[in-house]
């Protein structure tokens, strides 16, 4: 609202006041109506008027002076009867007591025996909610000495007789006209939202024409522009937060809380994680409109909620000028819903290594779950695009880094050769791993989806990817186990694992020089079950040799517990080598004579990024412009 619509509106409702406060009285007659019998038997009674509209329009000003005025006359011109106060509540419901601090003013002095009567124009105006009301009479009733309540136009009076019944009825009554009332509400806006014509409360970023449009606020754009290139940039919710507390940015809430006249504008500057937030989440910075985002189950308590799918909701496309690009608020809150744990680093691109040892490799984030299974392919094939025949060979050989024959993992331990498993969202190198690599504690997990290969290199820790897969501790290293939840369903997928098993790979060591690399077979995993005692077959499966792993037993569980192994299934047969006995297998791999370039940095893979590096870098630029221009202007 612009400082004319505020001053226009107060000029309206000054008028309201002045034109209700009435002529002068002596001009006038007033024949009054006979007073309550109650409250005119017998002493002085301290009268309160109680006065309430429901909401800031200007029919509802009129109404709030005509009764304001007329509860004034009407007690002054009652004998015996004393005027406390005129207590009131101005814009508020009537279905709900908590939030009427006119009406808990009034009941406080009633607790400490100011008032003797409470007079106001009807039980809807007291109270819609019936449990409410009743309850209020009841304990006025009981205070010491008790307070009446006169309902002028119901004809009530709490202290004059017998009216229990006639007061249940008409609270019942009003409780159903509100509710009557909420429907018919409810029913409009959904008809409104369904035409297009929505309701748009105050937004940081924006002003109102006079039409009711949204139109941009150049100042307060630049406050929006911050929150989502920052963030996009890597920077957390809280550090966007400090910095523009630093540089007093206005809130939203100074849209949201500023709006009624007469009232000296506040404005906040402190800002939070949670005010980011709000930003970065609403649709309508885009230019897009979303209606019905939350509703109000309950008309009792004007409690409003999260709508996820119990109401129809309408959006509209391009309502407005956005502020940001869709394309930027999309990845934004792409980020926000996939990058919970980890929102402290840029929006998460896919790329490729185009050459090299490691050629068709894409380096794996593995807490980021917006790459799907085909985005995989993509990014590993687009390396191949102009080398079928070549690629088509790697599939079959699975890996061509090595001169040596790989024995098949079962005749020896784990322990001392290197592996990794995957199992339930996590992922564990063992130590054997990290000896080879000697002091390597971060490394870089990668993934060939062409030749069903998964990689590890060395890393620094700076970089995004890292993985601390180990720690060294008095010489010796310790075993962490990882989340890659991000990362592990598009694996399982396109391996066509199974999500309830473990797999276990055996790894190579390669490398030339200072070229270090480890590269782990997928398409033969040992698998790792969990299994009941009693479903352990007894003879070998022709298809299967089972080791046994792990028993999990206690001795001082109950005879009656389920009692599990772990075993471990190794297929016999397979796309690799040739069987010599039933238990062991080789490989002969193909050596790579190549560029091992095994540091070479991955590419952007196009078409599969909703937003680009590029396009990241120049927001990370405009926003740095954009603070100097307001620290300047500051």
């Amino acid at each position: 609202m612009t400082e004319n619509e505020k001053q226009k509106l107060m000029n309206t409702k000054q008028k309201i006041r002045d034109r209700y406060r009435g002529v002068d009285t002596s001009e006038l007659t007033i024949i009054p109506a006979k007073p309550p019998k109650s409250a005119v038997d017998g002493g002085i009674k301290r009268v309160a008027p109680y006065i309430r509209v429901s909401t800031d329009s200007d029919e509802q000003t009129s109404s709030y002076e005509l009764q304001k005025n007329y509860f004034t006359e009407y007690v002054s011109a009652q004998p015996g009867w004393i005027l406390v106060d005129i207590y009131s509540d101005e814009g508020i419901s009537g279905t709900q007591i908590n939030h009427r601090e006119g009406l808990q003013r009034l009941l406080e002095d009633c607790r400490a025996g100011k008032i003797d009567y409470i007079i106001t124009k009807s039980i809807s105006r007291f109270a819609r909610n019936i449990v409410d009301c009743l309850n209020m009479i009841e304990e006025l009733r009981n205070l010491n000495p008790p307070v009446g309540v006169i309902f002028e136009t119901d004809h009530i009076d709490t202290l004059g007789g017998n009216d229990s019944l006639l007061l249940s009825i008409l609270a019942s009554l009003a409780e159903a006209e509100s509710r009557n009332k909420s429907e018919i509400m409810n029913w409009s806006i959904e008809n409104r939202f369904s035409r297009g014509i929505f309701l748009l409360p105050e937004l940081i970023g924006f002003d109102k024409d006079e039409d009711g449009n949204l139109v941009i606020n150049d100042d307060e754009a630049d406050t929006v522009r911050l929150c989502f290139y920052l963030f996009l940039s890597g920077f957390q919710l809280s550090e966007i937060a400090d910095l523009l507390t630093e540089m007093e940015r206005r809130t939203g809430y100074n849209k949201q809380h500023n709006k009624k006249p007469g009232i000296i504008p506040e404005y906040k500057t402190t800002w939070t994680s949670n005010s980011v937030l709000e930003i970065l989440r609403n649709e309508r910075h885009c230019g897009d409109v979303l209606a019905r985002k939350t509703f109000t189950p309950n008309f009792k308590n004007h409690k409003s909620v999260k709508n996820r799918g119990e109401r129809q909701q309408v959006k509209k496309h391009n309502n407005h000028e956005g502020i940001v690009s869709r394309e930027v608020f999309e990845a934004a809150n792409r980020k926000l819903d996939l990058c919970t744990g980890k929102q402290d680093r840029r929006y998460p691109i896919m790329k490729v290594i185009d050459g090299g040892a490691l050629r068709g490799f894409v380096p794996v984030d593995r807490t980021w779950s917006g790459f799907s299974s085909e985005d995989f392919k993509i990014a590993s094939q687009s390396v191949y695009d102009h080398d079928i025949e070549a690629a088509e060979s790697f599939s079959e050989t699975n890996s061509r880094l090595s001169s040596f024959q790989v024995v098949r993992a079962q005749l020896f331990s784990t322990r001392l050769y290197p592996a990794v498993t995957i199992s339930r969202g996590k992922v564990r190198f063992n130590t054997a791993c990290m000896k080879r690599f000697e002091d390597v504690e971060y490394v870089e997990l990668l993934f060939n989806s062409v030749e069903k290969c998964l990689a590890v290199r060395p890393c620094d820790k700076s970089c995004p990817n890292a993985i601390r897969w180990g720690t060294l501790q008095e010489g010796k290293w310790i075993v962490r186990e990882k989340s890659c939840r991000g990362f592990s369903a598009p694996l399982y997928e396109i391996m066509g694992w199974n999500e309830e098993l473990r797999y276990r790979m055996r790894g190579s060591f390669l490398g030339e020089g200072d070229d270090r690399i480890m590269i782990f077979d997928l398409d033969e995993p040992e698998i790792i079950e969990r299994v009941l005692i009693e479903d352990i077959p007894t003879e070998p499966d022709e298809l299967a040799t089972i080791a046994e792993e792990t028993m999990v037993s206690d001795e001082n569980a109950e005879a009656s517990k389920p009692k599990y192994k772990s075993v471990t299934t190794f297929p016999c047969g397979g796309v690799f080598g040739c069987s010599y006995d039933e238990d062991t297998r080789f490989l002969e791999r193909v050596h790579y004579s190549g560029n091992w370039d095994v540091l070479r940095p991955a590419r952007e893979v196009f078409g599969v990024n909703p937003i680009t590096e590029e396009e990241i870098d120049a927001l990370l630029h405009e926003a740095e412009r954009i603070i100097d221009k307001l620290r300047t202007i500051a």
